[in-house]
């Protein structure tokens, strides 16, 4: 991607701003913690895997501007902000715990030793989630390589992660590889992830696109076009459940009525071995002016109820694999999943 996510640039956390895309492309500059933390709450900066990175530079940004005598204290409560921006995405909380991990091993080395150190492992975590994600492209691929028509739900490329992107990741190691296939992108109401962000990012990479509404995803099914879907991840369980993008457990529901295969990609660090089943997922409720507004401006009556969760639980049984940067795993996943993060 010639635009990037996110950087660390001159002791700031620098991100474009994916609220205005694909209109406008607006960087940020995040000079403090707090607003690395305004920067995920508001969906500056999203996708599982972009927000674990940037909590850990908004981890090290803070610790390295602290000018208290009470660092651990402060440390604390920069670590506490950055974990109540968004409950359902684990990438957050295992950036916040590497990144924890790095601060109480190395605490006695003195308060300077210990911000350089977290600054080290904030790019750290940077460039492993660029390399695994072409790691996971690679395997997707393999997995891919038959499919002339793929469905795509949210956005899960370059622009949620630190780079090159999870499930967006699997189509451009597709083209790479030489093979002729065009993507259906739905358009992922509310927040129109996919209309205006993977839609944006598979054009510039000049992958054959179509862009449905949700609603459409069914039809296209119905009639045999599309052989294979592939989908980012929010967080895996142990059992193999998946939370992803809301609109997600339809598509994966309908996939399975029409034999058509469902897969998952995403990092080893979005599953979660301490999280049993989806029902554990903590379950992200948004602001109803998502759903009754677009662009500022009202769709529906003043005073409607409105309901609007962020993510839904698509079951393990529905997920033909999952793709990561470690490999494939297949079924049954509640014994796969676990040898396959400690492999």
């Amino acid at each position: 991607m010639s635009v990037k996510t996110i950087e660390w640039k001159n002791d700031q956390v620098v991100m474009l701003d994916q609220r205005l895309l694909p209109h406008k492309e607006i960087i940020r500059v995040c000079r403090n913690y707090k607003e690395v933390a305004a920067a995920i709450r508001q969906m500056i900066i999203r996708g599982a895997p972009a927000i674990g990175v940037a909590a850990a530079m908004g981890v090290a940004l803070g610790a390295l501007q602290s000018k208290t005598k009470d660092f651990d204290r402060e440390f604390e409560q920069i670590v506490l902000t950055l974990a109540k921006t968004r409950p359902t995405a684990v990438n957050l909380f295992w950036a916040l715990e590497r990144m924890r991990k790095v601060y109480s091993e190395n605490r006695d080395r003195g308060v300077d030793a210990v911000k350089r150190l977290l600054k080290i492992e904030a790019q750290k975590i940077y460039k492993e989630d660029i390399a695994a994600n072409k790691e996971m492209g690679k395997y997707g691929a393999e997995l891919l390589a038959d499919a002339k028509h793929v469905m795509t739900h949210c956005n899960a490329g370059a622009l949620a992660t630190a780079g090159y992107g999870t499930a967006l990741g699997v189509l451009r190691a597709l083209k790479e590889s030489g093979k002729k296939f065009d993507v259906f992108v739905n358009e992922t109401r509310p927040f129109l992830q996919g209309a205006r962000l993977t839609a944006w990012e598979l054009k510039k990479e000049k992958i054959a696109t179509t862009l449905i509404t949700d609603s459409m995803a069914g039809y296209l099914m119905q009639i045999g076009r599309v052989d294979a879907i592939v989908v980012g991840c929010d967080r895996v369980a142990a059992n193999g459940d998946v939370a992803n993008k809301i609109g997600t457990y339809t598509i994966a529901v309908l996939a399975r009525r029409h034999g058509i295969p469902f897969y998952v990609a995403g990092p080893t660090s979005s599953i979660d071995l301490n999280c049993p089943t989806g029902e554990d997922i903590p379950i992200e409720q948004r602001n109803p002016k998502e759903v009754s507004h677009m662009f500022g401006k009202a769709l529906a009556p003043k005073g409607i109820s409105i309901f609007n969760p962020a993510f839904d639980v698509t079951s393990q049984e529905l997920i033909s694999a999952i793709i990561t940067e470690k490999g494939i795993i297949r079924p049954p996943y509640q014994q796969n999943i676990a040898s396959h993060v400690s492999h």
